[in-house]
């Protein structure tokens, strides 16, 4: 019984890092993670229209129409992005400051439903927001595990071009690097390979932001090592958390309420000693 869940955890582990060091690469943010443009806000209002409204945008009954709606809804800030910056090529600021507002968009929208909902619907949202393994398929996890593979390795075709990034969009161009184009297309694949995942467990937080972050402290920023390595540190980083998750009270708790215990403080540590470096 606790396969499918070590499965789920393990590969949501390594997708969120993986996302989270791509994003900070070619966003060149350290505060950068998957949920940046406005990925997590998205699942989250197409996941509460499903149990408040019980609307689905794809034709599906069920839980299937969370999923659905998530994965959907989740996808529509890289779609906005994406269409803004073939109007004008936009800076990795104004992506950020893009996936910010329509963040604040979709949890205005989120918030309203919620005034509407049952206290039946209000646990469930509740419990999907905090994000956990804990009901996933085998058919679940071979659709993530495929999504998570393929674009983790169209990530990594662009490894090169993101630590051009690093140095910054003018000195990228001189290296061959076309920055606009590179952070359009990873940013679309990141879009994917998080929604995909966010569907089935949920947000769960601090994965992608914190583990890019360790990652970097113990082997640097090189995207050839960063991230391979991110990928099996966040699918350690989960596991174990998952794991805590199961003891915690009789009947555990959801997986992203101990990626937040864990990850805050671990966060916090890594702001004062960069901050004592640049002093």
């Amino acid at each position: 019984m606790r396969v499918p869940r070590g499965l789920m955890a393990a590969i949501a582990g390594a997708c969120l890092a993986v996302g989270g060091a791509v994003m900070q690469s070619m966003l060149q943010n350290p505060l950068a993670d998957p949920y940046t443009t406005g990925v997590s806000s998205g699942a989250s209002l197409g996941a509460t229209i499903a149990i408040v409204l019980g609307i689905s945008i794809i034709p599906f009954g069920g839980d299937v129409s969370i999923v659905a709606n998530a994965f959907a809804m989740s996808l529509i800030p890289a779609t906005v992005i994406v269409l803004l910056s073939t109007v004008k090529k936009v800076t990795s600021t104004v992506m950020i400051l893009i996936g910010i507002g329509i963040m604040y968009i979709f949890s205005a929208i989120t918030q309203i439903l919620k005034l509407i909902a049952t206290p039946r619907q209000m646990q469930q949202i509740y419990m999907w927001q905090l994000g956990s393994a804990e009901f996933a398929s085998l058919d679940q996890i071979f659709m993530v595990f495929v999504v998570t593979i393929a674009c983790t390795v169209l990530l990594y075709h662009f490894r090169h071009d993101l630590n051009h990034l690093l140095v910054g969009d003018d000195v990228a161009l001189t290296m061959g690097t076309n920055p606009w184009r590179t952070r359009i297309i990873c940013l679309v694949i990141v879009s994917l390979m998080t929604a995909t995942c966010v569907s089935f467990t949920g947000t769960i937080g601090f994965v992608g932001l914190v583990v890019p972050q360790i990652i970097r402290v113990l082997i640097g920023s090189d995207n050839r090592y960063l991230i391979p390595s991110s990928a099996a540190f966040g699918a350690f980083f989960l596991i174990v958390a998952d794991s805590l998750a199961r003891m915690v009270g009789t009947t555990g708790v959801p997986v992203g309420v101990i990626t937040a215990v864990i990850g805050s403080p671990m966060f916090l540590y890594l702001l004062v000693k960069q901050s004592r470096r640049r002093v």
